[in-house]
């Protein structure tokens, strides 16, 4: 085998490779002698078909698989004498062949990048301690009882609200026809439910007991019963009764329906939950930090065509979410190239940070054990309740899936290994004072994208009631290193 290198570019590199005639037909023969072992061919004994006969019936048929071999057992040779780690499938074109002659073909391939990791125990981070205040485990109390209201009746005569269960008659037409499941008595309507045709219950809003209100709807055009499908319906109402929604007490009694003991035992249990979420949301912030911090102290030239892969699956989202019309406004005001220019810069980031994460990986030691990837495994499986074997059998064949499974737990470890040798400082703070700064940084961070992919990360308030503003998923992504590249 004669390698040339003929083009060396950054991390990119192209070889001419040749490889002789008579290597490629020892290779032959030893398949043909392989697979007459296999065969039967009339007049002869298994495995003593002469190499000529061999040659003749199945040289042809037989000639394309040993040439791939070839190419990819000397390509792999190549690589590896020369130290050569790819990033990316090599590109293998053959420019030259015949039966009997040399083979010739050409190698370009782009490398994994030198990296050296910095020193973490410099790496300053800081861990967020939220305090659990008694007011959040009432608040949640408090959903819990609004969740399983009552009905009682009305203390005073009122019109009825949204919430409100009437009990009503009701006889419905359409063109003058009553069809099957248009008329009942004493039905229990909860008002703002969306239980009856849309329309319906807006029009009781304000009824008192004992009004008669027409209600006029018009059917789905999509509705089960064809005969009524977008045709036009009038429903006489007979306001019966009227009844308030009120929540549960929240005692005891309340605790024992949900499972607990008693209230106490049930307060216990949400401080507890609500502290897991104040965790995971801790760990969240503390990995972004830690992520920024790789960022700015590692700068290494990444794979391009690395790059390339990350932005095309980044501009994917980007599309479908402007199809959705869920791109945010500053994103929504760019032109395409302005767009692409701002998350080439992220898809950058992202591999550069994956590659980063993999080689401090590669070099601790750090591996993805069976039992953790069959625990990931098994809570996928979970996730699909009715079709847990199928899931099995999918990550089974499917080795990429598999390895997308095991892709952020090995992220997770590398995470923590490294925050195990930085220095961590812990901040006690509320949920209130949390929210504050969170929206200080989410200010102070817009429009320098190109500092950081995860400006538009902003802490996410546990147990918070304010709804966030919209992103865009490509957007919300933005901030996470490639972890199916770390793997």
């Amino acid at each position: 085998m004669q390698v040339t290198e003929t083009s060396a570019e950054g991390l990119k590199r192209e070889f001419k490779i040749l490889l002789a005639a008579k290597d490629i037909d020892e290779k032959m023969a030893g398949r043909l002698q392989e697979l007459g072992s296999q065969v039967k061919v009339p007049g002869f004994r298994p495995g003593k078909v002469p190499l000529p006969v061999l040659k003749q019936r199945f040289g042809k048929s037989v000639m394309g698989e040993v040439l791939e071999r070839a190419v990819n057992d000397s390509s792999s040779q190549a690589m590896t004498e020369r130290g050569l780690r790819p990033a990316l499938q090599p590109k293998i074109e053959i420019t030259a062949f015949d039966e009997g002659k040399d083979l010739e073909y050409t190698l370009a391939v782009e490398l994994l990048p030198e990296i050296e990791p910095a020193d973490f125990t410099n790496l300053e981070l800081e861990r967020y301690v939220i305090k659990v205040e008694d007011s959040a485990v009432e608040e949640t109390l408090r959903d819990l009882g609004s969740a399983r209201k009552e009905t009682k009746p009305l203390g005073k005569p009122r019109p009825a609200v949204s919430g409100d269960v009437l009990v009503i008659d009701f006889r419905g037409t359409v063109g003058g026809e009553t069809y099957p499941g248009m008329e009942a008595e004493d039905h229990h309507l909860e008002l703002g439910s969306s239980r009856f045709i849309e329309g319906f219950e807006e029009q009781l809003v304000g009824a008192k007991i004992g009004d008669t209100p027409t209600v006029k709807v018009t059917f789905p055009e999509a509705y089960a019963n064809d005969r009524l499908s977008g045709k036009d319906a009038e429903f006489a109402v007979t306001v019966k009764d009227i009844l308030e929604s009120v929540p549960v007490e929240i005692n005891d009694q309340l605790a024992v329906a949900l499972g607990e003991t008693d209230l106490e035992s049930l307060k216990g249990k949400i401080r507890e939950r609500i502290a897991g979420e104040y965790k995971d949301f801790a760990r969240t912030r503390l990995k972004r930090q830690l992520l920024d911090g790789l960022a700015e102290t590692h700068d290494f030239p990444v794979p391009e065509g690395m790059v390339d892969a990350e932005f095309e699956s980044i501009w994917r989202q980007i599309e479908e979410d402007r199809k959705q019309d869920k791109l945010d406004e500053e994103d929504a005001e760019k032109s395409d190239d302005e767009l692409k220019e701002d998350y080439r810069v992220i898809a950058e980031r992202r591999v550069r940070l994956g590659l980063l994460i993999s080689e401090v990986g590669r070099l601790n030691n750090i591996e993805v054990t069976q039992e953790e990837a069959n625990k990931a495994l098994l809570q996928e499986a979970q996730r699909h309740r009715g079709h847990e074997r199928e899931v099995f059998e999918f990550y089974q064949r499917t080795p990429e899936a598999m390895a997308n499974l095991r892709a952020p737990i090995f992220e997770d470890k590398v995470v923590d290994f490294i925050v195990d040798l930085a220095k961590v400082t812990e901040r006690g703070m509320t949920l209130e004072e949390l929210r504050i700064e969170s929206e200080a940084e989410a200010a102070g961070g817009a429009g320098d994208k190109k500092k950081s992919a995860a400006k538009k990360s902003a802490a996410k308030k546990p147990a918070a009631k304010k709804p966030a503003a919209k992103k865009s998923a490509a957007k919300k992504s933005a901030g996470k290193s490639a972890s199916k590249k770390t793997s």
